[in-house]
């Protein structure tokens, strides 16, 4: 089972990472400076990050080091954080910090009764320097646990400059000018859009925009707990909404037949490879690695995005993910973990990592500036400016079962009605007996 948040975490803006790695930076000697207070300790840290990122981090780590003198371990759990940190607390080596890609494992993990509640200093700091969506994110039951130290944006539309000006539209600012903005590339002679839906998460992301916009926060939040059920009028009017795009052959890429057997990265090789077949795509802020990295876009130049339009006169939607820091009781520097927390929670750790690239900051007190390209510095802006109208990704809220699974609940559903938008009603009555299902289970 594969969890888009592997995509999330690894594939983040101008800094992909493909493949798996076991453990890696080790033990950091720390630099000069700081009041050495934790000299001796050394903190060991979980998450799922590799390759750059995971480089990337290290030097929040460095940083961190200098500052207090402990030396820092990363050990890269791969994509099953969950089962990687469990094992390593039955076998007595926890870590003292995991940075949690999904909201659903922080649950699970304060459920078990593996998580330490934040210290007064990361919960005041947390109080002033970010919405109070991430907060509540970061709690279970009312207490705080985890700190959302990174963030992926996930209502970006990514396009081609070039394919766009030949058509002479510019980017839309509704979802009806999307569409409309769409048939003028097709006329022009390229597709509208490349549409992953060979990986089923693509096909939530669509589906959380639009509803989120159309449907409002609140359901999104009712939905996203299956408070509300999934037969409920708004998601037919969603699934409706996104059935137009599906069915208009002039809008995607090959037809419905050719986006079922096109994945994420061919999604954006479609629009940013050698050979374009399209003008746009939709995904998170993530694209921009695949543009630059694969395919040597210069990011603002060759590919640019603009936000996720507004539906039927709603707001426009800020869907988001990210990774949250907390620390585990049974760590065997736990206090210097909480101590490391502490410190990613401030402007100052943040900078590191923007400076660094592929990285956003739902952190308010961090300035712009510190981030490398105005592409990025537009996409944190969005993100901040959101504030507590930022809803978490709704399929990585839900049990793995019904929203993380390839081949089956939600994904698989999505799937068919791509290639059958015909009966929306009908479709929200399969996603409500999958996610019954799960839910219960």
């Amino acid at each position: 089972m594969m969890r888009r948040t592997t995509l999330l975490t690894g594939c983040t803006a101008l800094a992909l990472a493909f493949g798996a790695t076991a453990c890696g930076g080790g033990p950091v000697t720390p630099a000069g400076g700081g009041d050495k207070a934790l000299a001796g300790r050394t903190v060991t840290v979980a998450g799922v990050w590799t390759g750059s990122e995971q480089k990337n981090f290290q030097k929040v780590l460095d940083a961190f080091s200098a500052k207090t003198g402990a030396k820092t371990q990363f050990v890269s759990t791969g994509d099953n954080v969950s089962t990687v940190v469990g094992s390593k607390i039955e076998g007595g080596n926890a870590p003292d910090v995991v940075m949690v890609p999904q909201v659903g494992v922080l649950q699970q993990f304060a459920q078990k009764g593996w998580l330490q509640p934040l210290s007064t200093t990361a919960q005041q700091t947390i109080g002033a320097d970010f919405a109070s969506v991430w907060k509540n994110y970061g709690s279970v039951d009312g207490t705080l646990y985890g700190l959302y130290f990174k963030a992926a944006h996930k209502s970006t539309v990514w396009y081609s400059p070039d394919a766009l000006a030949q058509a002479g539209v510019e980017p839309p600012k509704t979802y009806d000018e999307m569409l409309k903005a769409g048939h003028t590339v097709s006329d022009s002679g390229l597709a509208a859009f490349a549409v992953a839906g060979q990986d089923g998460w693509t096909l939530t992301d669509w589906f959380e925009n639009i509803y989120l916009s159309q449907a409002g926060p609140e359901k999104y939040d009712a939905l996203a707990a299956h408070k509300l059920k999934w037969t409920d009028a708004s998601v037919v009017e969603a699934l409706t909404t996104l059935g137009k795009l599906f069915k208009d052959k002039q809008l995607i890429a090959g037809g419905q037949k050719e986006a079922l057997n096109t994945d994420f990265p061919g999604s954006v090789e479609k629009v940013f490879g050698p050979e374009p077949k399209a003008g746009m795509v939709y995904e998170g802020d993530f694209v921009a690695g695949v543009a630059h990295d694969q395919f040597g876009k210069t990011i603002g130049q060759d590919a640019d995005f603009f936000a996720f339009p507004a539906v039927d006169g709603g707001s426009a939607p800020v869907v988001s993910g990210g990774d949250a820091a907390v620390v585990l009781k049974d760590g065997k520097n736990a206090k210097a973990g909480m101590k490391l927390l502490e410190y990613l929670a401030t402007p100052e750790a943040a900078a590191v990592w923007a400076k660094a690239g592929g990285f956003l900051s739902p952190n308010k007190k961090l300035d712009l500036a510190s981030y490398g390209d105005d592409v990025t510095r537009a996409t944190a802006k969005s993100l901040v400016a959101a504030g507590d109208s930022v809803r978490f990704d709704m399929s990585d809220q839900a049990p793995a079962a019904f929203g993380g699974t390839k081949g089956a609940g939600e994904w698989k559903l999505l799937q068919d009605f791509l290639g059958d938008p015909s009966d929306p009603k009908a479709t929200a009555e399969r996603l409500e007996a999958a996610a019954a299902k799960a839910y219960q289970g």
